[in-house]
């Protein structure tokens, strides 16, 4: 009987003990507060790789609606454009751009799904590049697949997923060919 009375009450001493609750509310609290930060740093990554890749297109776009591309092909207009977004080593490989004439009589718009390149694949999907003529109004928009820094990003966060393991950024534009 002592021997259970004198158990309890080291148990019950042992129970009240207040060593390491901080320890505890930290293990609990700080995976929390590093996801939330990693998330955070990675939205503004995101966010800063779509404004570059928007600043590239309009000024390109300029080039091409003035006629400084020549000859305005795809390719070329990729290579320009991946100069000066600098968001991606492999940034010709991953971007790609359709440029496509709007009917001034129907306005019909193209899909609403811009079409994107797929990494998994070696075969390029078909876009529509036409340069349009004088005084024809185009939309332009490009598709860029980048890889996420941080691996929890896809767990956290409800950014638009590519299907191999990369975020979707888009960037849209229109203009008028210059006669």
């Amino acid at each position: 009987m002592r021997i259970i009375s004198f158990t309890a009450n080291k148990l019950k001493t042992w129970l009240r003990r207040e060593n390491g609750s901080v320890t505890l509310e930290f293990i609990i609290l700080f995976p929390a507060i590093l996801i939330l930060f990693l998330a955070s740093l990675e939205i503004s990554f995101y966010m800063s790789r779509i404004s570059m890749l928007e600043r590239a297109l309009d000024q390109n776009i300029r080039l091409l609606r003035l006629g400084g591309l020549q000859p305005a092909t795809h390719e070329q207009l990729v290579f320009q454009i991946c100069g000066d977004a600098m968001f991606s080593t492999s940034c010709p490989d991953d971007v790609l751009i359709e440029l496509t004439p709007i009917s001034t009589d129907t306005w019909n718009m193209p899909e609403r799904n811009v079409t994107c390149v797929n990494r998994d694949e070696d075969i390029e999907p078909v876009i529509n590049f036409q340069p349009g003529r004088e005084n024809e109004i185009m939309l332009v928009r490009a598709c860029a697949i980048v890889d996420p820094i941080f691996a929890s990003t896809a767990f956290t966060l409800g950014m638009p997923k590519a299907a191999e393991n990369g975020f979707l950024i888009t960037a849209a534009s229109t203009f008028v060919n210059e006669p």
